[in-house]
């Protein structure tokens, strides 16, 4: 028993230095992004996308964890908050993981700098859809100047009540929904945020991967 229990001990530990050196070395990123574009293209689309949504999602995360964790007063959760840049097939483009508390505008300038430094995987992207809680005129003018592309704004119906879907806009609520569909992102677990954003783009490859099979 304790020659097994040594075996599983090590081959966890083997396991998770894989993870861990992939995340560190970016291998998990290319992974994905390899995939991003054959994805895109068995869709009958370009490798490189011409709009992408942008939006929020926050989440709790588990007792023990304490790095990076804030209370966000609007979802009146405490935890951290993915910042998340799709394309309108809802495949990701680039993850950011904060805490709760920063501003939905403060979050979608540092992933879409992510988004911008991918170069000739975004070289068609013009368009960025967002809902009313990126709207102000100085954020779409720092977007402008920073990377020409054109901000625009869904509205929810203020006469619609309950579930509405947006224009553009939704592809992004489905890709969170797909990511709830995975137990280790049900909450936040992880001890840094880094290897939060890594187990996103880890979901993603599944994704792909059954969609390319």
């Amino acid at each position: 028993m304790a020659r097994l229990t040594w075996r599983l001990s090590s081959l966890v530990t083997s396991s998770y230095g894989y993870f861990r050196a992939w995340r560190k070395d970016g291998t998990w990123l290319k992974v994905h992004d390899k995939l991003y574009q054959w994805v895109r293209v068995a869709a009958g689309r370009e490798p490189s996308p011409s709009e992408a949504a942008v939006d929020s999602q926050s989440v709790e995360t588990a007792t023990m964890i304490h790095l990076d964790v804030g209370y966000d007063a609007g979802k009146k959760i405490h935890g951290r908050k993915r910042h998340l840049t799709v394309d309108l097939l809802g495949l990701v483009l680039r993850v950011l993981v904060t805490s709760a508390s920063i501003p939905e505008r403060q979050g979608a300038k540092e992933v879409l700098k992510r988004v911008h430094s991918t170069g000739d995987k975004v070289k068609r992207l013009h368009t960025i859809w967002m809902d009313g809680g990126y709207r102000g005129e100085d954020f779409m003018h720092w977007v402008i100047d920073m990377f020409r592309w054109i901000v625009e704004i869904v509205l929810r119906s203020l006469e619609k009540k309950g579930f509405v879907q947006l224009p553009k806009r939704w592809v992004v609520e489905r890709t969170f929904g797909w990511l709830n569909w995975c137990r280790r992102l049900s909450k936040d677990y992880e001890r840094l945020p880094e290897t939060s954003e890594t187990f996103i783009y880890i979901a993603m490859i599944r994704i792909m991967v059954r969609r390319l099979a």
